[in-house]
This record gives C-alpha cells, structure tokens and sequence, in this order.
C-alpha cells in the first residue's frame, strides 16, 4: 500500500458506489467492486461493465457452448500469476525460491548454510539455554525448506490460495496474515515441542487457509473444497514418521483464522484504528505465547 491513508484510496472503494468499502476486486479489470455489483464467474467475481463487453464480445462458438453446458455470460476469468493484485504473493513466492536456490548452492560451497542460519529452533530465543538471541528466525524459518518437495508443495498451496485472497484482503494486509501466522506456527512449536527444530513455510500457509475459510464464509462463497483440503494436510501432520510439524500448522491455522475474523468484522473506513489495533493485538499475544516456556520451567533439552 502506497497511499497516505488507507480510507483517503479511493481504489479501496466501490468504482460503482464510492461510500462502499470491500475487499473484492473483478477479476478482468480489477477495480474494485462491492456485493451488489459482483457477479460470479467460474474464478471469482467481474463487475458490470465488464460482464456487459463480455457478453458483446463473445463468438457465435461461446454462445452456442454456454447454452450447452448451462454456463450463461460469465466465462473463467482468472487472476493472473504476478498481476498487480497479488504481488505480494508473488514476491513471497519468489523470495523463498532463491533462498532455496541459495541452499542448493550451499551444498557445494563451504559455509554458506542458510538453512541453519535461519531455521527455528526455540532454544534460540532463550539466552539462559544456548547463549544466544537470534529473534529473526520466528520468521525466517518460513523462507527455508528442507527439500524440493517441501518448497514445491508450500509455494503451490501459496498460489492457489495467494491468487484468491490477496485480492480480497489487499496487500498490506494479505502480508500482515502471512507474517503473523508464520510466527504463530513457531510460538506453538515453542510451547508444544521446545527442542525440535523447524524449516518450512507452513504455518503461514495454514494461517492463508484459516483466513480464507473465515473471509469466504462471511462473503457466503463454499468452502467445502478448502475444508476437504485443509482436513487432509492437517491429518498427514499426525501420520508418525511424516516428519511433520504439526504444531506449527496448528498455530498458523488458528492466528490466520483470528486475523480473518477481524479483518471481515473491521472493514469500515472508520475501523481502520481499531483493525490496526486488533492486529497489533494478535502480534501481542503471539509474541507473549514464547513467554509460556520460561514461565512453565520447559527450558530445557530433551
């Protein structure tokens, strides 16, 4: 977001009706659009100017396969990978391929283990066990991977969820539930499995499906494809010698879903403090989760 004020973008309204704030964009023009000028097409939603050139421009072909298989006026429209909607997404995607890359690279060069550099392991956060303070890693960990198995899973799940809720949410704050949830994966790990070390953008991923759950929900779209979805990858977390930390998946789900719930309960231009200040809060209590291993006497290795 480069704009002064969130509430002063006009872009953040309606083009149809400029006292309406939302979170949808149609997907062809990608303008703005509140619920009574939305009509849905077979990937999200197209504004009535756009359906209206549609519907002009459609070959005799498309109208007699409309009719055919019941589809009506409104074709796939699909964001596009990179567009301006989703270029948070995209500069997520591609920062945690290079570091990737960058680990690939460190197998054949001496000293450069990013993996290690950035990984999570709670114990890292805590100066009376390892003599050391490196905070940076509740984050970084998100951006490193232990295989190409595990980035190439994550980043598709990013895509397909990115290229559907970033639109919605905007990038600011698509960003803002990528990061919270990220560290909401690892302050459950710190509380759930202090000495277990974690890589993996997972926990943020899960927080985007917790906060596309609650958005979709309250924007009336079905979700029981995310639910089938999210079901599975939660279950494939408890299969013993998976190697899976499901307790940053865990984590990531329920602070993605928090921040949904105030994003979609906040979104009047007159909220915006309060939307602030609810995030903040979620950043509060995330960050007060890695005070539970002190104060529990869990500070030690096993």
């Amino acid at each position: 977001m480069t704009s002064n004020s969130y509430a002063d973008n006009p872009d953040n309204y309606c083009y149809r009706h400029r006292d309406r704030q939302s979170f949808v964009l149609c997907q062809r023009c990608t303008r703005t659009i509140c619920p009574d000028c939305q009509t849905q097409a077979s990937v999200g939603f197209i504004c009535p100017e756009c359906m209206k050139e549609q519907r002009k421009n459609r070959t005799p072909a498309q109208k007699r396969a409309a009719r055919r298989w019941g589809r009506g006026a409104g074709g796939s429209v699909a964001s596009s990978f990179g567009s301006s909607s989703t270029r948070v997404m995209t500069t997520l995607f591609i920062v945690t391929a290079v570091v990737y890359l960058t680990q690939m690279l460190g197998r054949v060069v001496p000293g450069l283990d990013v993996q290690a550099w950035l990984l999570f392991w709670p114990p890292y956060l805590y100066p009376d066990v390892t003599a050391t303070f490196q905070p940076w890693r509740v984050l970084t960990a998100a951006f490193v991977h232990s295989g190409f198995w595990h980035v190439a899973l994550n980043m598709l799940a990013l895509w397909m969820v990115g290229r559907s809720l970033e639109p919605l949410l905007g990038a600011w704050r698509f960003l803002t539930t990528y990061l919270l949830s990220a560290a909401g994966g690892s302050a459950a790990v710190a509380v759930l499995a202090f000495s277990t070390p974690v890589v993996g953008a997972s926990g943020a991923i899960f927080g985007l499906f917790g906060a596309l759950l609650v958005v979709g929900r309250h924007l009336g779209a079905n979700m029981t494809g995310i639910y089938v979805v999210l079901g599975i990858n939660l279950v494939i977390g408890f299969i013993p010698g998976m190697n899976i930390a499901w307790q940053a998946h865990l984590g990531g789900l329920i602070v993605g879903a928090a921040v949904g719930f105030i994003l979609t309960r906040t979104r009047r231009p007159s909220q915006r403090r309060m939307q602030i200040g609810l995030l903040c809060l979620v950043g509060a209590v995330v960050a007060a989760a890695f005070l539970v291993p002190p104060l529990t006497g869990y500070l030690t290795l096993t």
